[in-house]
């Protein structure tokens, strides 16, 4: 991924004197790649963003009593019940009426953002803050 932008800049000089103005061409290169540490943390966070995204999507169906006969809400559940089967039974589930406070999601997303942050945090351990 290593993208090079060519920006020309033009310096002029001009002089006091009666006569034509130097003017001088200088190519400025300018180097835009991204350290692969960098691009992995970045990869990181869109996946991890995108499985807490799935979850609070969960989340608030539950809460607030989707039917479960629509698609939508039938994918929801069938795709994100696997990265909260691990927390079930934790705690108690109360349900309210057709609500139902899932305390299983919620843990899901409080263990899955911090892994997501802890493992973005390891690809760029050894960088300054001026190279990330």
């Amino acid at each position: 991924m290593d993208e090079e932008q060519k920006e020309v800049t033009e310096v002029r000089e001009t002089n006091v004197q009666n006569g034509p103005t130097n003017v001088q061409r200088q190519a400025v290169t300018r180097s835009q790649s991204v350290p692969s540490g960098v691009l992995a943390r970045r990869v990181v966070y869109y996946i991890g963003g995108a499985l807490l995204a799935l979850l609070v999507v969960r989340f608030l169906l539950l809460l607030f009593g989707a039917a479960q006969g629509s698609a939508f809400v039938d994918f929801v559940y069938s795709l994100s019940g696997i990265f909260v089967w691990p927390f079930n039974g934790i705690f108690g589930e109360p349900i309210f009426g057709a609500s139902l406070f899932d305390s299983s999601t919620l843990v899901a997303i409080v263990v899955y953002g911090l892994l997501t942050i802890g493992i973005g945090k390891l690809f760029t351990l050894n960088r300054t803050t001026a190279e990330v």
